[in-house]
């Protein structure tokens, strides 16, 4: 096994999961469904008139699927300012007569949801106590605001453990793309075989870590069958733990 010199991380699934069982409560068409659009409404609807809530929340959601789709296309990120945009598009607004400051707001309250309701998987840390002494470690992260993930981070105690938290809405660029991976390794001063990619998707963590020359470990805690078309892991795990046995 190759000697390496740091440990790469995605976050989300992968360090960190979305509970998002614990989102605040929205009656929407006469259902009960769960998201930070409990929050968001009253002060987007406070500026916004004859904005209903059901409105709201299906393009809150269909701006999700809209980011996504582009996001696919090239890999480029779209960061929480421009999926913002989607959303008044699907509402018909006009982004540029949206009141100033609104968006910033309605992002603040949506990440603050998010990293109320984020839980670390289990094992992690332990795994990290571990680590710390014997391997550089840095946080790969495909998301679009930076500052959600370290605050997760801070909020868990385990923002120190890493010595580059690279992000997607900053570099431009996510997994797969190699452009986020060799960001990283300059901010390291570090070759790809130098480094173990640990991440759960394999289309996205797997997939890009193989691409630019590292070994990757894939996060299968479900046990799921690895896709034959794609490149297959050095390393599966079905326990955050089990990678102290991949390392030791």
């Amino acid at each position: 096994m190759p000697a390496y010199r740091a440990v790469l991380f995605d976050m989300f699934d992968t360090l960190v999961r979305f509970n998002r069982d614990r989102l605040p409560a929205l009656e929407v068409n006469g259902r009960e469904v769960r998201s930070s659009v409990a929050r968001l409404f009253p002060m987007a609807a406070a500026v916004l008139p004859g904005l209903s809530v059901e409105a709201f929340y299906d393009a809150f959601l269909a701006s999700y699927r809209d980011a996504e789709r582009a996001r696919e296309v090239d890999h480029r990120e779209i960061p929480a300012p421009e999926r913002f945009g989607f959303c008044y598009t699907r509402l018909g607004i006009d982004a540029a007569r949206v009141p100033p400051g609104l968006t910033e707001r309605l992002i603040g309250l949506h990440m603050a949801c998010l990293a109320e309701v984020a839980e670390p998987l289990p094992g992690r840390p332990e795994l990290l106590d571990w680590l710390a002494d014997r391997y550089r470690l840095a946080l790969v992260s495909n998301f679009d605001y930076t500052p959600t993930v370290r605050r997760i981070l801070e909020q868990h105690g385990i923002l120190d453990r890493f010595e580059a938290v690279v992000v997607s809405d900053v570099v431009g660029w996510r997994k797969p793309s190699a452009r986020i991976f060799e960001t990283t390794f300059s901010r390291l001063g570090v070759g790809a075989r130098d480094c173990l990619f640990v991440g759960d998707r394999p289309d996205i963590d797997v997939a890009g870590a193989k691409g630019v020359g590292m070994d990757a470990a894939w996060f299968n805690p479900g046990g799921d069958a690895f896709p034959g078309e794609l490149p297959p892991p050095d390393f599966t795990l079905t326990r955050l733990a089990d990678l102290r046995a991949v390392l030791e």
